[in-house]
């Protein structure tokens, strides 16, 4: 059983500890620490970059998770953990008397994983609040060790990355986000050879800067590309700039750089998320879409200015729309529609709305809605993709913020 003062204990030590602990030494250092709390047999599984396996972090290896076991999220309890981000139990079996937990690992509203530990009979509810206090603290730990570590970067791939997805992956912010009313998810594919696509958010006061790029081609240079167009995105933006000032920002530094041969398309937008008005700039990119009441789609108009760093020099249009209360706010690049199948057929609009309507109303988180759709693009096209696809959902909530929690 769980006694209060010991989890109490644990918890200051792993907090103390962690300021200066490696990314190897933490499996050991958690299982110890628990272990004197009541809680055995505590490991920490990592999700990988396409969100279809759970590694053990061992601590040993290239990896960090040599010896370690390797779970399917599809199909698996603690997979299921994972997709609905909620403690699952094991009834006990065989020569294990002790309970075992699978409980995800997230902070806020990313998924970094989930925690396997074993508990004595006792209070329920006690043993329920120390695992997630000890998952939580967890994912700061691992979030604080991973930016600096390659062992993490080897645990959380499963196949080669090239150099652009290289570029992207470190240049993009988290693919999860919740706070101020508002809850976001992004993602993207190919996710090992990703070229030029990227997409960018940013919290400021109450407004919620958005965006996202397509940048011309499929390589490296289609990678720097986007790189150079998010990084002077965001010091415009940062300047005070408003969206049009942004874009031309943006044009400017991408053909002093490369004169006309490199352009990027693009959405920018600002949603205040007090009164969820919402202004966007389209530069020559698929239109923003706007998924209401979870039965029917708006799309929303706007003359585009053509894409920045092409020159030509055409007006930018500021458009308007009031976002109510439940709204999701789409912005994609053309891979996710234009993905097609052996006979030809494109993914398309159509079945992509579809798709996120009827799986985010089947009481799916709104990361568990992408993570799926991701997948079901993926098989669409055989696996493996001819453009990059990317998807940042927004939902705007106007004072009934949904809170995830396990």
């Amino acid at each position: 059983m769980v006694n209060t003062g010991d989890s109490g204990r644990m918890l200051r030590r792993l907090l103390q500890a962690a300021h200066t602990v490696t990314l190897e030494a933490l499996p050991g250092l958690v299982a110890d620490q628990a272990d004197g709390a009541g809680l055995y047999d505590v490991a920490v599984f990592a999700v990988d970059i396409r969100e279809t396996l759970l590694r053990q972090i061992t601590g040993r290896g290239l990896d960090a998770a040599a010896g370690g076991e390797e779970m399917r999220i599809d199909g698996t309890l603690p997979g299921r953990a994972y997709q609905r981000v909620t403690l699952v139990a094991e009834t006990p079996r065989g020569a294990r008397s002790r309970r075992r937990w699978w409980v995800p690992v997230t902070d806020g509203v990313e998924r970094i994983g989930v925690l396997r530990a074993d508990s004595e009979d006792g209070d329920e509810g006690a043993v329920r609040e120390d695992l997630r206090d000890l998952a939580s603290l967890v994912a700061l730990v691992l979030l604080s060790k991973r930016s600096c570590s390659d062992s993490f970067a080897r645990l959380v791939r499963t196949e080669p990355m090239n150099v652009a997805a290289e570029m992207q992956w470190k240049l993009m912010p988290p693919a999860a986000f919740a706070g101020h009313d508002v809850t976001l998810g992004a993602a993207s594919e190919p996710a090992y050879e990703m070229g030029g696509d990227a997409f960018d958010y940013a919290l400021s006061g109450n407004v919620l800067h958005l965006s996202v790029f397509d940048a011309m081609g499929h390589d490296t240079t289609a990678g720097i590309t986007a790189n150079v167009a998010v990084a002077a995105c965001r010091n415009a933006r940062r300047q005070g700039a408003s969206l049009t000032e942004t874009s031309h920002a943006v044009e400017d530094v991408l053909v002093a750089h490369f004169g006309t041969s490199r352009y990027v398309t693009g959405v920018l937008a600002d949603l205040d998320l007090d009164t969820g008005h919402l202004t966007w700039i389209n530069r020559g990119h698929p239109l923003p879409l706007v998924v209401r009441d979870n039965r029917w789609t708006v799309e929303l108009l706007c003359p585009p200015a053509g894409p920045m760093g092409a020159g030509l020099g055409l007006p930018v249009v500021v458009s308007r729309e009031q976002l109510e209360p439940g709204d999701r706010l789409l912005l994609y690049t053309d891979g996710i529609v234009d993905a097609r199948d052996a006979e030809g057929r494109r993914f398309g609009r159509e079945r992509f709305v579809d798709f996120v309507v009827r799986h985010h109303s089947g009481r799916q988180t709104l990361h568990e809605t992408l993570r799926r759709l991701m997948h079901a693009v993926l098989d669409h096209h055989r696996g493996r993709l001819d453009d990059d696809a990317t998807v940042l959902l927004t939902e705007w909530r106007a004072g009934h913020q949904h809170r995830l929690v396990p």
